[in-house]
């Protein structure tokens, strides 16, 4: 693998390695460096701002829920006919779930397993010279972790930038550069993480920001000449899971949106057919094809206008009668009985399975999950075991009565129950499938 390529990481969430990331893929992008991007961890929403910024898209890499095997094959796809892959980190670099050596979910692990070097960003609007002995932390903690420098985020001034830099200059550690705290480059969120980049609205405007921003206030050069190889053989076919049908109707837009890249490329290269629709549009999933899969996204937010899509949810109620129907998160509250909005209105969906859902009524679920099948279903055969995770506010205010989809566990193996629902050939949980065990 010719390619070379870092990871952006951080102490802790919210440090600014979304921004940091966009700010250098849009502008290696703009001096004409062929850049891919990568997202440490499951993310739907990270990504599809990095595809925005390269051009190309953006590939999940996790640790926990990946074997090496496939997090080779993946990140072979990612730097195909690539010069630098940058692969921003999640939470903080050394955060991941109670699990074995490497296979944690942390940043850190990419580090280690592919050999890359990592850029520590540093919020310091609260701090100045304590910032050393952060990085002097980080940088010890982990003899095979490398930091290869630092980026100071949200500095307030010339002054400010200096009293960090002096501080952390003793550890022979670079700083690449200091990024100026300003709203101009704050990127909106919401309850699941960032707004959406197709819902942003003036998206090519901050990723042009961005790298202007990147291009006055950091030495992208050293940031580039930090890079390594990565140290990994091609696998590329690594199994993920297996394709739910040789034509899969997918629903896709603003309301179902999150399905992860490497599992659309699995299906694709299994000879698997992906026939896009758009439930918000009230079409219709393609009469030709031999599944039907609803991603998750944001149904609680477009209720009104998916209780109002008839045509959509006649022909799924059809569909169902004598092929699969799977739903993942927002697809499941979809087949539900009803999804009560954040205002309290109950809305019709398209009654497939018989559970309800409320927005309303909202509390956190978090957290990787192994889900073992309890039947056959389009995602594998009874007793297989697949990886993933749930992340969702939305609560079940009616579990109903279909049969069980799988029997859930959490990254440490404690079992957390049955959960999802399973009716004739449609099946639906708030599970999101990253690939099999």
């Amino acid at each position: 693998m010719s390619a070379r390529g870092l990871i952006i990481g951080a102490p802790h969430s919210g440090a600014g390695k979304t921004t940091v990331t966009l700010a250098i893929l849009s502008a290696f992008r703009q001096r004409g460096i062929v850049t891919r991007a990568a997202k440490a961890g499951p993310d739907y929403i990270d990504p599809a701002f990095h595809t925005a910024a390269v051009g190309s898209p953006s590939l999940n890499l996790d640790s926990w829920a990946m074997s090496p095997a496939l997090l080779n094959a993946v990140a072979t796809r990612a730097v195909q006919d690539a010069e630098i892959l940058i692969v921003e980190g999640v939470m903080g670099l050394f955060d991941g779930a109670n699990a074995s050596p490497g296979r944690r979910g942390a940043t850190a692990d990419l580090a280690v397993h592919f050999g890359l070097p990592v850029v520590l960003v540093l919020d310091v609007s609260r701090q100045a010279q304590s910032a050393a002995a952060l990085v002097r932390g980080f940088a010890t903690h982990d003899p095979a972790v490398r930091i290869a420098g630092v980026i100071l985020n949200r500095v307030a001034s010339e002054r400010h930038t200096a009293m960090v830099a002096d501080a952390i200059a003793t550890m022979n550690i670079p700083v690449f550069g200091a990024v100026p705290r300003t709203a101009e480059l704050a990127l909106p969120e919401r309850h699941l993480g960032l707004v959406q980049a197709g819902e942003h609205p003036d998206l090519t405007a901050l990723i042009g920001r961005l790298a202007a921003t990147a291009e006055r206030h950091l030495d992208l050069d050293a940031i580039a000449a930090r890079a390594s190889p990565l140290k990994t053989t091609t696998a590329m076919n690594a199994p993920a899971l297996p394709p739910p049908g040789q034509r899969i109707a997918l629903a896709q837009d603003q309301a179902f949106s999150f399905i992860y890249p490497h599992l659309l490329a699995a299906w694709r290269d299994s000879g698997a057919e992906i026939i896009p629709f758009s439930p918000l549009a009230d079409e219709p999933p393609a009469e030709q094809a031999d599944c039907c899969w609803l991603p998750g996204g944001y149904p609680e937010l477009h209720a009104g206008t998916l209780a109002g899509a008839q045509r959509f949810i006649t022909s799924l109620r059809h569909f169902a009668e004598d092929r699969p129907v799977h739903g993942e998160c927002g697809g499941y509250m979809m087949l539900g009985q009803s999804i009560e909005d954040a205002q309290g209105q109950r809305h019709a969906m398209t009654g497939l399975l018989s559970h309800a859902t409320s927005f309303a009524k909202r509390k956190l679920h978090l957290g990787y999950r192994s889900a073992r099948l309890i039947a056959d279903t389009a995602l594998g055969k009874r007793d297989t075991t697949l990886r993933g995770h749930e992340f969702h506010y939305a609560t079940l205010t009616f579990t109903g009565d279909d049969e069980p989809f799988a029997e859930l566990a959490d990254a440490e193996g404690r079992p957390l129950g049955r959960a999802g629902g399973r009716r004739g050939r449609v099946t639906g949980t708030f599970f999101h499938a990253i690939a099999s065990a």
